[in-house]
């Protein structure tokens, strides 16, 4: 297949957009994979910033940084993304290159726990807020849920409405693949 899958593709902009020395945020840590790509993008020089409210992903995360020798380069919070202005330093403002969502549950955990649209909508504002020009957020949207599905719906809804001065919208999605597969908005401010 010559398409990009949706995880491929996301690591793609997630590519173009970081660089050595840059900082970057995984918004829901999860398992850590995202938050191991990022910290081996941004280099010694760098730094990630993490965000989850489930202890078992900070653990698993944690864990699976320090078996590759990076756990410097990244702070996991123990909080949601919505809060994510107030604990990033105020050094870091107007830096940040790239945000990266997986949006839904974590998987092989306890699936009533799940992102929302009004925490994913207030934490994008404050990317837009405070990451550097062309700094690009990812969402990956996995709406195969009840909850996911009110998700997708109201994050297409705000998305459309941004103002194309503020960021360009990219919806990147297969459009006839059964039992809804996610797919990926990504925002990149101007």
């Amino acid at each position: 297949m010559k398409l990009d899958r949706i995880l491929p593709f996301a690591k793609k902009l997630l590519e173009n957009a970081v660089t050595s020395g840059d900082v970057a945020v995984d918004a829901t840590v999860g398992n850590g994979h995202d938050t191991l790509f990022i910290a081996n993008l941004v280099g010694p020089s760098g730094k990630v910033y993490g965000f989850d409210v489930q202890e078992d992903a900070i653990r698993t995360s944690t864990e699976r940084l320090q078996q590759h020798g990076i756990k410097e380069r990244v702070t996991i919070f123990h909080a949601g993304h919505e809060v994510l202005s107030e604990l990033i330093p105020v050094e870091h403002h107007g830096k940040i290159t790239a945000a990266i969502f997986n949006l839904g549950y974590l998987p092989g955990s306890d699936k009533s726990i799940v992102t929302k649209p009004e925490t994913t909508i207030s934490a994008i504002e404050q990317l837009l807020t405070i990451m550097a020009p062309e700094g690009i957020i990812i969402l990956v949207i996995y709406h195969g849920h009840e909850e996911g599905a009110i998700e997708r719906d109201a994050l297409l809804r705000y998305c459309q409405e941004i103002d194309q001065k503020r960021a360009h919208v990219l919806q990147y999605r297969f459009m006839n693949q059964q039992n809804n597969p996610p797919f990926i908005v990504a925002i990149e401010k101007r």
